[in-house]
């Protein structure tokens, strides 16, 4: 054989009358899957959850591989895609039924932020990294965490804020780009500062380094105070 022959790789044995029968192999797999999703009700792939799209996942193969091998039927991916919807709505109707059930199979909704300070025990526990974090609460409006009074990670992977008045923010960790703040070891001037790895909130005072009380981190970001610009 060959390496790089572009004959075999983009012919082989094609026919045109295979060309065709793949066109209609896509079009029989595109309606099974767009149905499908019609009738779980889902409004669209970002509002899944962990365990909607893991069925997707499941689908691809039986959708992918009668798409374009000509020695799949197309009976049995039918079947593959009946014997899916009625797992799913057995699985569902458990769910509704049983809470812990749900719980363990679609997680729950978990408070990241609350008063303005990162929950630094479920982010530890999560894994949950911060600028993936960080982006999601920028798109939502937020500067600093001093405006956000309650934030929820929701089991479908979007975050949920809820904002102090204007009268009431305090000041919070920046939550802008690494390449937007500063962060350091050594205090020159007095002031508030947030501390870059658990955004607990400190007064402190010209030293060449403080210890985080909440995480011993020494790396520390100047606190923002201002409100949010609507």
């Amino acid at each position: 054989m060959q390496a790089f022959d572009i004959q075999r790789m983009a012919f082989d044995e094609t026919t045109p009358e295979f060309l065709a029968e793949v066109a209609l192999r896509c079009l029989f797999t595109f309606l099974l899957v767009f149905i499908f999703l019609k009738m779980t009700g889902r409004r669209g792939v970002r509002q899944m959850s962990l365990f909607e799209v893991l069925i997707i996942l499941t689908l691809g193969s039986a959708a992918g591989d009668v798409a374009f091998y000509h020695d799949v039927p197309l009976l049995p991916v039918l079947m593959v895609f009946v014997s899916i919807m009625v797992m799913y709505r057995f699985s569902t109707w458990l769910m509704d039924r049983f809470q812990k059930l749900q719980t363990w199979m679609e997680g729950e909704p978990l408070i990241l932020v609350s008063e303005g300070l990162f929950d630094w025990d479920i982010l530890c526990r999560e894994n949950i990294t911060h600028d993936e974090f960080f982006m999601e609460l920028r798109q939502a409006g937020v500067e600093h965490l001093g405006q956000v009074r309650l934030g929820i990670l929701e089991v479908n992977g979007t975050i949920s804020v809820y904002f102090y008045p204007d009268e009431q923010v305090r000041p919070g960790l920046p939550v802008l780009p690494a390449k937007c703040v500063k962060s350091v070891v050594e205090i020159d001037v007095e002031g508030d500062y947030a501390c870059g790895m658990c955004s607990l909130i400190s007064t402190l005072t010209p030293s060449p380094e403080h210890d985080c009380p909440r995480c011993g981190n020494r790396k520390w970001i100047a606190a923002l105070s201002h409100s949010r610009v609507s």
